[in-house]
């Protein structure tokens, strides 16, 4: 579906991944978690095109994305930022109207089959009761699942979230991971999101790739890549492991961190 191949990728002259391999397949929803700083968001950009590689290639279908028309790409690949700037006097409805634009011409007007599907972006989305409001006007957890309506009436085929449920109370992170999940299984959208909170990304998702110094220390279901070794390893702390009784998948329980010399 999507893949990285020897990828070297960063910002000017800094190196941030390094020869990383990476491949997506279709359907999957895949965790990216790991310490700050770890190439997690630089990996998720390279893999949209924000960033372009220093090395290596990005993939597509096995086409080289390099080699892809920016409209084709906008089609297939929808990357939702930390940080969506749109305008706040802009009506939900509008906002989304937007993820029609990869697929229309320049100055081609609003069409019948656009309409029905900013619609249905916006029922799957349980913002029906919002579509008129401005997008300043509501709380943030209704203003990220404006965005992911917006992504939906992109119809790509493949969604990257880079820390979707930052900033946001308890309630609607769980909201937000349950709407990703639902879109993944009901539509068979391929979700790549960058998560910090790591039972979230472990009850949520099919597969965790696990980053540290820019490089996969870990790539597998959660039950293969969440250990105590592992998390030792990577974020330097000591934590008990169960089983959430929900997912059935490794539940972490941080204990204290590790103290070095």
């Amino acid at each position: 579906m999507i893949e990285a191949k020897n990828l070297t990728a960063g910002y000017e002259d800094k190196i941030i991944i390094k020869d990383l391999n990476l491949k997506i397949e279709k359907g999957q929803v895949v965790s990216i978690i790991g310490p700050n700083g770890c190439g997690k968001s630089t990996l998720l950009k390279t893999l949209s095109r924000m960033i372009k590689p220093m090395g290596g290639a990005v993939l597509l279908e096995n086409n080289e994305l390099s080699k892809l028309k920016n409209k084709f790409i906008s089609q297939k690949i929808c990357l939702l930022s930390q940080h969506n700037l749109a305008p706040t006097d802009l009506t939900v409805e509008q906002l989304v109207y937007f993820g029609r634009l990869p697929h229309k011409k320049w100055f081609e007007c609003k069409t019948t089959e656009d309409q029905e599907l900013v619609e249905w972006a916006i029922e799957q989305t349980g913002l029906a009761h919002y579509k008129h409001k401005p997008i300043g006007s509501l709380s943030g957890g209704e203003r990220q699942r404006a965005y992911i309506a917006q992504a939906l009436c992109q119809t790509p085929d493949v969604l990257l979230l880079d820390e979707p449920t930052t900033y946001l109370d308890i309630s609607h992170q769980l909201e937000l991971m349950e709407l990703v999940r639902e879109i993944n299984e009901k539509f068979k959208i391929t979700i790549v999101m960058v998560l910090h909170e790591l039972n979230q990304a472990s009850r949520y998702s099919d597969r965790l790739v696990i980053m540290k110094q820019g490089r996969i220390v870990s790539d597998g279901t959660p039950v293969e890549t969440i250990n105590q070794e592992m998390i030792k390893h990577v974020y330097q702390i000591e934590c008990d492991i169960d089983n959430d009784p929900i997912s059935n998948k490794p539940r972490i329980h941080p204990i204290q961190t590790i103290k070095t010399a």
